[in-house]
């Protein structure tokens, strides 16, 4: 509760919503509870509100053991005193206490140290007054077994003067202002490494604002720097930081002043400079790791939610060339029936491979079919549709699935069949449900990252955890179908719990009643209250088992049905009936309005999933790049979205990118505004190079340009951005010529 009011100030909220907020997760809440189940509580905040209050508390909290640990130190240095804990107290950001606390921080020798031992102290005194006109006279008196000369005396007292600069925390941070609003990230290629690191080609002679850099260009560079093929810095211009502490320090232009303009130079070059220039590549690292974590993060959650095609029987097919398609059969639940194998490349053995499908559809009855959009994905698919089996065919996105195959989960799943069925089951499942199916693998392996092997793989597995299990609870699970990972990042459950869960569902063979789970070992109140409603049992003993009513608002429910002289079976799915309820009058101690809102907008349609329906596409007639040809204009699928552009599947091995200045004809910023993941858009080839397989396309260019007069740029209140030459003034070609399709893959 400490922090409640900084952080309900910085946020604009409610002080009551973030003590309310600040409680529950005390008391052991999960977000997705939170923002679900406790809306009258905090007054309807979100899981993106409420995640931002936990971000900020634990913030606040490593600033404030961070300045007791200072405060400790200097105390039992015996100096503290009250001018300086006034301003340890009015420190507001932790490189502020840094500041402060600098000087008295121990540390290795350092020259101003070793100055000191020398006897040089009081002629550092005696320059920073700057009445004397001979230091160099003065300087020779100070000429013992370890300086030998004037000039090491002076060079000595300067020193002291340097560290005395570096660490005064007021010009810290003056020098920190300047390096925010001023500062440039440069960067350029290390001799001889030109052809060694030719990806960095826009980065040989590079330079950009820094608090203008986007992240993908940090990244980029920060890669290069770590390779050994740039050398970067970030600094303003030297002559303004040199004017902004001689001005602090400079009293005259006497030879004493001389000397501590030399003072000046050396504490800015040796100390200052390296040290904020350090302490902004890491604040650039972090902010562009944090965009780039975003960026994967907003991906992930668009395929996370992807559309499923439900409880269908898929056949599903993972192509090949030499080593033939493997096919695989699963019935609605994706368990899998029957397995076998196609060739569908080799003349030869077409008829035989025909006569396999057709015998497969009839003998499992299927529903639709699933390809894997790799390597000869499309061929498949070719060869599939000329059966005319009149069934719908869905190429389906195959990134990670080799992951899933080697993995434990796959070999514990299937012991008995080598990986490539394992993919072909995979691949099926993903068109069923892609969101049960891609929680068995590592998120940075699924292909919809940025620089995700550079950022920092903490915060990068934290925060696509946490998107994991919105999306898992944004949705619900049936408690009697879904794999122990997919329990696992149900609210308040997670692996241990998932597993006792699912050994207790094959003992009993299934939960008929959501209260059941109270008989799962280790799975206590808490846990209870946690997962219940995101759990569904379907045709199970109580009709609001399968909805997403929480269990602790039954008897509230029971209520309404009574009121309204009906059982719970006739008032729920009873959508005139509801809407005649009046939420106001069950408002009580336990459930305000909110909550009650939520209960009655569930009973019209218990169980909804929020995910769209699945719908097929159609490639053009193009199936390698050598068919892709300036100027056509093609059907695509978005695959994935970074800051500068997005990446479209147009039905050959490599997608292309759509910039973000071709994306529409207004200025956007970020393609999130107006593109999603598995967005189906129409593009128009603008570029092939067959050598370096880059295909550029554009999407506004498909679109009729507006007016003159409703100008994109005006339109959108702001000036377009001018880009580095990696991504605009350079050619497209080159533009793609610096990414790869998918970073990390």
């Amino acid at each position: 509760m400490e922090f409640a009011t900084t952080i309900a100030s910085k946020f604009n909220l409610r002080l009551s919503q973030v003590e309310a907020v600040l409680t529950l997760l005390a008391g052991g809440a999960t977000i997705p509870f939170i923002a679900r189940y406790r809306k009258d509580t905090t007054g309807a905040l979100d899981e993106v509100v409420i995640q931002q209050i936990e971000d900020e508390a634990k913030a606040l909290k490593v600033f404030v053991e961070r300045k007791a640990a200072i405060e400790k130190s200097i105390t039992e240095q015996e100096k503290m005193t009250d001018a300086l804990q006034d301003k340890l107290n009015n420190a507001q950001t932790l490189a502020e206490l840094e500041d402060i606390y600098l000087p008295y921080k121990p540390k290795r020798k350092t020259k101003a140290q070793t100055a000191r031992e020398n006897g040089l102290e009081p002629l550092s005194i005696l320059l920073l007054e700057q009445k004397e006109n001979d230091p160099q006279t003065k300087a020779a008196g100070y000429i013992n077994d370890k300086v030998k000369s004037a000039e090491e005396a002076l060079q000595g007292a300067r020193d002291i003067i340097a560290e005395q600069i570096n660490e005064d925390a007021e010009l810290r941070a003056k020098m920190r202002r300047l390096f925010e609003e001023t500062a440039s990230l440069k960067s350029k290629v290390v001799a001889d490494k030109e052809t060694e690191g030719i990806k960095f080609k826009d980065y040989f002679d590079y330079s950009e604002p820094v608090k203008k850099v986007p992240s993908h260009r940090a990244l980029a560079v920060l890669r290069g720097f770590v390779e050994g093929v740039l050398r970067m810095s970030i600094a303003p211009d030297e002559e303004p930081a040199l004017a902004a502490i001689e001005e602090q320090y400079v009293k005259g232009n006497g030879e004493s002043s001389q000397q501590v303009k030399k003072a000046c130079k050396e504490a800015y070059r040796r100390l200052l400079q390296p040290a904020l220039e350090t302490e902004f590549r890491t604040q650039l690292k972090q902010s562009a790791d944090e965009e780039a974590i975003n960026v994967f993060a907003e991906n992930l959650k668009q395929l996370l939610l992807s559309s499923p095609l439900g409880s269908k029987k898929v056949l599903a097919i993972d192509p090949g060339y030499r080593t033939g398609c493997k096919v695989v059969c699963l019935d609605e639940k994706g368990e899998l029936k029957k397995n076998d194998l196609i060739y569908v490349h080799e003349s030869g053995k077409l008829t035989g491979s025909e006569y396999t499908i057709r015998h497969l559809v009839k003998e499992f009855d299927i529903e639709a079919i699933a390809i894997g959009d790799g390597t000869a994905g499309r061929e498949t698919e070719q060869f599939i549709k000329k059966l005319q089996l009149g069934l719908p065919v869905f190429l389906v996105n195959e990134d990670g699935a080799s992951v899933y195959s080697a993995s434990e989960t796959a070999r514990e799943e299937f012991p008995d069949h080598d990986i490539t069925v394992r993919g072909a089951v995979s691949i099926g499942r993903r068109l069923m449900d892609p969101l049960a199916e891609l929680v068995k693998i590592d998120p940075k392996s699924i292909g919809v990252g940025q620089y995700q092997h550079d950022v920092n793989q903490f915060r990068l597995k934290e925060r696509l955890d946490q998107t994991v299990i919105s999306c898992v609870n944004q949705v619900g699970v049936n408690l009697n179908t879904a794999s122990k990972h997919l329990l696992s990042y149900v609210s308040g459950i997670g692996s241990t719990l998932a597993e006792n869960i699912v050994k207790y569902r094959n003992e009993t063979g299934g939960f008929t009643s959501r209260e059941q789970l109270l008989n799962v070992p280790r799975l206590g109140g808490k846990a209870f209250e946690q997962c219940a409603g995101f759990l569904r049992i379907k045709g199970g003993d109580n009709p609001l088992d399968g909805s997403g009513v929480h269990p602790e608002a039954y008897a509230l429910v029971r209520q309404i049905a009574a009121d309204h002289q009906v059982d719970l079976e006739n008032l729920v799915n009873n959508e005139p009936l509801i809407k005649k309820i009046t939420p106001q009058k069950y408002i009580g101690e336990q459930f305000g309005e909110l909550t009650i809102q939520d209960i009655l907008k569930e009973l019209q349609k218990p169980g909804l999933d929020p995910r769209s329906e699945v719908q097929q596409f159609e490639f053009a007639g193009i199936y390698k790049l050598e068919d892709v040809q300036v100027g056509m204009v093609v059907p695509g699928i978005v695959t994935n979205i970074t800051r500068f552009g997005a990446f479209v599947d147009i039905g050959v091995k490599q997608d292309g990118l759509v910039h973000v200045s071709e994306i529409a004809h207004k200025y956007i910023e970020d393609p999130n505004e107006v593109l999603k993941l598995n967005d189906k858009v129409t593009v128009k080839v603008t570029e092939v190079d067959t050598v370096r397989k880059r295909i550029a396309l554009s999407i506004k260019q498909t679109q009729e340009a507006p007016a003159r007069s409703t100008d994109g740029y005006r339109q959108a209140g702001k000036r377009p951005e001018k880009r580095a030459p990696d991504l605009s003034s350079a050619s497209m070609s080159d533009a793609l010529n610096a990414l790869k399709k998918k970073f990390g893959k």
